[in-house]
């Protein structure tokens, strides 16, 4: 790799996969919870926004905060109070308190998402960002995967809350790793002061930027179209499917495999097409995806293969395109890239919030229902992402 050492490729991924970690890890325990703290399944499911919500607020300050104070420290608060968070977790014996250690978890998960997003612009520019980021999406990719089969292996030997103590040892892996191997990439003569009024103003530049905000909104409802699946996934595997808590491998191996595909793709193209370019395609890939699973599910009955088997071309789009729309996002805000990852996981994070507590309980009683679902956030993503290009061309139609 001659851009840039392995050792931060992977501790970029490593940080960015304790978000889904912290989602997919403890889905096939949803039921398990609910028998043992006396909830209801709906009660279970809002540990997802519990958890997305502070997720989303944090994350206007977690960007500034690194701008101001550099990367690496906050980068090893953030994991040691996602340990802690975690064991709270371990200890819940009410649903309430499972709901304040998520939302102790989603104050403090996103610090590695964040930071390092911005931590690869400060090394990197152009072609070379792009592979970088693609690289690390690569490696990011696997978590989703892996962290369901995990949590159902844990579930074998183990009740519940070992899927939190799991959570709260890998987060204290991370922050010895980091702490031993993570540079600081943000030196203190390109710092910004942390102050609130300007930090307001600066935010208010941010969300009223119109191509920024498209921008952001066709990144997060991409990503959103495809995880209708992994927040419904405990009830569209295990009663629509009829399937264990050890199978949750079926969905997410899949559509794994077609993030990392999309990923290695969006890595290739570096360089080769235009970021338009290579978003114009992405979104003939996710449109055939979501058309193809429209028709599956209205003309078979739930099952396997064809519940799921549109879906992993569906996820190498949204692969394909994430690196080059955030990567356009953040070069609006050159100066304040830090901020700028923030206001994307901010518009991304809290649709995603949005949709678990109030859209994926209205969708999950049919497949055909989630596949719609799917089909409705890609068509706003891609209004979004036209809104963007028409924004750009206005743009640049005024300063001739």
């Amino acid at each position: 790799m001659n851009d840039h050492p392995r050792r931060l490729t992977f501790l970029l991924a490593a940080l960015s996969a304790l978000g889904p970690f912290s989602i997919d890890t403890y889905l096939p325990a949803f039921p398990a919870i609910a028998r043992s703290l006396g909830a209801s399944a709906v009660e279970v499911q809002h540990t997802l926004p519990a958890y997305l919500l502070p997720f989303a607020f944090m994350m206007l300050w977690q960007g500034a905060i690194s701008d101001a104070l550099g990367r690496r420290r906050v980068i090893l608060f953030g994991l040691g109070l996602f340990a802690i968070a975690s064991l709270v977790c371990a200890a819940a014996t009410r649903i309430e308190m499972l709901w304040l250690g998520r939302a102790l978890q989603g104050c403090s998960a996103g610090f590695g998402i964040i930071i390092g997003r911005a931590m690869v612009r400060d090394l990197l520019d152009g072609p070379a960002a792009q592979r970088l980021m693609a690289k690390v999406a690569l490696l990011f990719a696997i978590a989703p995967a892996i962290a369901p089969v995990i949590g159902g292996w844990i579930l074998r030997f183990f009740d519940w809350h070992g899927v939190f103590v799991f959570l709260a040892l890998l987060a204290g892996l991370l922050l010895l790793a980091c702490a031993l191997w993570l540079p600081e990439t943000l030196p203190p003569a390109r710092r910004q002061p942390l102050v609130a009024a300007p930090l307001a103003r600066a935010y208010g530049r941010m969300f009223s930027h119109p191509r920024f905000l498209f921008l952001s909104l066709a990144t997060a409802l991409n990503f959103n179209a495809f995880f209708v699946y992994v927040l419904a996934a405990p009830v569209f595997l295990m009663q629509l499917l009829h399937l264990s808590a050890q199978s949750f491998a079926v969905l997410f191996v899949p559509q794994v495999t077609g993030m990392m595909a999309g990923s290695i793709l969006s890595g290739r193209l570096a360089g080769r097409l235009s970021p338009g370019r290579t978003i114009a395609l992405a979104y003939l890939l996710m449109t055939t995806a979501a058309l193809l699973n429209l028709l599956l599910n209205l003309w078979l009955p739930p099952g396997l293969p064809w519940s799921i088997a549109p879906l992993p071309l569906f996820a190498c789009g949204m692969a394909l395109a994430m690196p080059s729309l955030q990567l356009l996002a953040l070069d609006l805000f050159p100066a304040r890239r830090g901020l700028a990852s923030s206001g994307l996981g901010v518009i991304q994070t809290s649709v995603g919030a949005l949709s678990s507590a109030l859209l994926i309980p209205l969708l999950w009683s049919s497949t055909l229902r989630l596949a719609a679902g799917m089909a409705t956030f890609l068509l706003l993503g891609a209004t979004a992402f036209w809104l963007a290009r028409r924004q750009r061309v206005e743009q640049a139609t005024a300063d001739c």
